[in-house]
């Protein structure tokens, strides 16, 4: 499992690549790897989790962002082997 965060460096580099951003976060989800996508607070860029790729799949896929590759943010991928979880999110153990 993979908790992705996206903090803005470029907020105004931003507009032109959002439908791309989006593209891209859609692609996570049709492709079974994103499981939430939402807002760091105090707007301060975004968080993702994921799971079900491996690291090397990941940071392949982060680098497809537009956003990341055109500087709008860096991303720091942090990798986490569940120990415990609630019985609804099992599946993140196997």
């Amino acid at each position: 499992m993979f908790v992705i965060t996206l903090r803005f460096l470029d907020k105004a580099k931003a507009p032109p690549l959002m439908d791309g951003h989006n593209a891209w976060i859609r692609r996570g989800f049709e492709d079974g790897i994103f499981l939430l996508v939402g807002s760091l607070q105090p707007n301060a860029g975004g968080a993702i989790l994921a799971h079900g790729a491996s690291l090397t799949a990941i940071e392949a896929r982060v680098q497809d962002d537009p956003f990341v590759a055109e500087g709008v943010v860096r991303a720091e991928i942090l990798e986490v082997v569940p120990g415990r979880t609630d019985e609804r999110l099992a599946f993140l153990k196997a």
